[in-house]
């Protein structure tokens, strides 16, 4: 049922842009942290995302018989969401800030300070944020249409 491919689709990308949400709160969290177990300060954390790929058995059966002579290929229906690929760190450099009272100064003075830039981190947290939204109002619109057919079928 289309209705439910919507909802699907939907509903992967809130849980993406849930995960990009809480990546920033992260990267916000550990803007001043110079020492990580690793080694070095900390590295900015961004998601990548890809689209789904449809796996379900008609799909599937659609992509067989496309290579079948005499057979009507249908497309695949479009609006299968949203999947978080990967999660990589930003290979940007780190910011340099003279600071020789500090601990993890260098010889010089100088403090590596993490790639994490505050009004980076908060044009991406707009983003995700009307992201989610708009996803919200897409399975809300998504459940008004299949509570509409259910009520003309009720009639």
């Amino acid at each position: 049922m289309l209705s439910f491919t919507a909802m699907d689709a939907s509903a992967s990308g809130l849980t993406a842009q849930r995960l990009r949400l809480d990546l920033i709160a992260n990267n916000i969290a550990n803007i001043n942290t110079t020492r990580t177990p690793q080694g070095g300060p900390y590295r900015r954390e961004v998601a990548v995302f890809v689209p789904r790929q449809a796996d379900t058995f008609g799909a599937v059966l659609q992509a067989s018989l496309a290579g079948l002579p005499g057979s009507v290929a249908r497309p695949v229906a479009p609006g299968t969401g949203v999947a978080v690929q990967q999660i990589v760190a930003d290979p940007s450099p780190f910011k340099r800030r003279y600071d020789p009272q500090n601990p993890d100064a260098g010889p010089d003075g100088y403090v590596l300070m993490p790639n994490v830039d505050l009004v980076t981190e908060m044009v991406d947290l707009m983003s995700a944020t009307r992201s989610y939204e708009a996803n919200v109002t897409v399975l809300n619109a998504t459940k008004a249409m299949a509570e509409k057919a259910l009520e003309l079928g009720r009639i």
